[in-house]
């Protein structure tokens, strides 16, 4: 098969990929007033114009600015399975609105002038945001075409997800960290994933070969979204047609438990994991443990292979208030909606963290002192904030200390988290603050 029809192949997968290089800053588009996908009337109207039309199988949904209609349009484009809320009333969300936060200042890390937090989220190209403080909703803003009844993709803060069923498993003894990954998936015996143990998997310390680098096309990455696209592949495909399927190829590199290395297969791997000790897929098992028992005001979706195998590692759209709420959740050790969600252990061992030295590895020159724990990051920082992440600016940033969860959707240019990583991190620590000043002040 061709390079070319393998690209195709992979961006027809999308959720979760562009290969656009991450050496490229957000001055080399559009900005997010330019790129608003409302005002450019991405597929508008019965039918939309030729050149407002985007598809999946040529790959024009993912390209910037489309994207920024696609990420909150995904099931219109894409096979999805349902994450059901069931049929309860939703949990209420006591709103506090303040017009206080738009004006907080920062300066964002590294050379740059200070800016406010109502600046910063046209910088990274918000599309959505809310902010809970003390249990109350604060702050909420939404813009382009993402609406409050809207879903958007979450990209790996999907994995975060994965891997809090895992960890909730693990305290109820349905699943054993210290077991090699082959124990639970023979089929894996060849792979390097077989010789793994399930918490090198969950910690994501694995000696695999998996490359994630968008920008090279004979990345990994694009053999796995290649799998992963459910759409009929060429007459002379040769490749792996499922998740399954790819997760059986995949080859080792270095040790096990030797480092940090952020790799989505690890989290397939996990999902895997999950679906044959419970015999639940990881969207079944949302909505039965999570979404069911907090009282979502909404269905979520995981975008799914071609043998309908939801996609653990980026599948995940849902409402960004009920990303607020599983926030706030896990701010609250478990408990919502009147009830223990999680054992408050499950939390005690995210919030714990990991080896801060095998992270260091990785030199995350923007994370120097985080771990990676249960696919949770962890900063260790004096507020023992911890948060979920994903591209293109998707974020759950919790802070214990300051009482305070935020939520964010984004649709930014570039896929790597270390191009809005300077003004995000920066604006989430000075709205920490200006609320705790708030707490302490006479």
């Amino acid at each position: 098969m061709n390079k070319l029809l393998s690209k195709v192949l992979s961006l027809g997968l999308g959720v979760l990929f562009t290969c656009q290089a991450t050496a490229q800053t957000s001055s080399d588009f559009p900005d997010a007033r330019q790129s608003d996908p409302a005002k450019l009337g991405w597929m508008v109207g019965s039918p939309p114009p030729a050149d407002k039309i985007l598809r999946f199988e040529d790959g024009s949904y993912f390209r910037f600015p489309q994207m920024r209609w696609s990420v909150s349009n995904f099931r219109q484009l894409m096979p999805t399975v349902n994450v059901s809320r069931g049929v309860g009333n939703a949990s209420p969300l006591k709103a506090k609105l303040r017009d206080d936060l738009d004006e907080v200042q920062f300066t964002p890390i590294g050379p740059t002038s200070a800016m406010t937090w109502q600046a910063s989220l046209l910088e990274n190209y918000t599309d959505g945001i809310v902010v809970m403080h003390k249990g109350n909703l604060v702050y909420e803003r939404y813009f382009g075409v993402l609406t409050p009844q809207g879903q958007h993709a979450a990209m790996s803060v999907t994995k975060t997800f994965v891997g809090t069923l895992g960890a909730l498993l693990i305290a109820e003894g349905r699943l054993d960290p210290s077991k090699k990954v082959v124990e639970y998936l023979p089929e894996l015996d060849s792979s390097a994933f077989g010789s793994a143990t399930v918490r090198q998997v969950m910690d994501m310390t694995t000696g695999i070969r998996f490359s994630e680098d968008y920008a090279d096309p004979n990345a990994e990455v694009w053999a796995h979204a290649a799998a992963g696209n459910p759409l009929p592949k060429p007459a002379d495909y040769q490749g792996p047609r499922s998740y399954y399927d790819f997760l059986k190829t995949v080859t080792g590199e270095g040790m096990h438990g030797e480092a940090f290395h952020y790799r989505t297969a690890n989290t397939d791997v996990l999902g895997w994991i999950i679906a044959r000790v419970t015999g639940r897929n990881v969207a079944q098992l949302l909505s039965e443990r999570i979404w069911q028992k907090m009282g979502m005001e909404q269905d979520a979706y995981m975008s799914v292979d071609s043998i309908g195998t939801p996609f653990a590692g980026g599948g995940l759209n849902l409402g960004l208030r009920d990303l607020a709420r599983f926030g706030e959740m896990m701010r609250n050790d478990g408990y919502f909606n009147g009830q223990q969600i999680l054992p408050q252990a499950v939390i005690a061992d995210i919030r714990k963290g990991a080896s801060q030295t095998d992270f260091a590895a990785a030199g995350y020159a923007l994370l120097k002192g985080w771990s990676y724990r249960n696919m949770w990051w962890v900063t260790h920082n004096t507020h023992g904030a911890f948060m979920a992440r994903g591209v293109h600016g998707q974020a759950l940033y919790i802070d214990p200390k300051a009482e305070m969860v935020i939520a964010r959707f984004a649709s930014y240019p570039i896929a790597g988290n270390a191009a809005n990583d300077p003004v995000s991190l920066a604006a989430y620590q000075a709205l920490a603050e200006h609320l705790l000043r708030e707490q302490t002040s006479p």
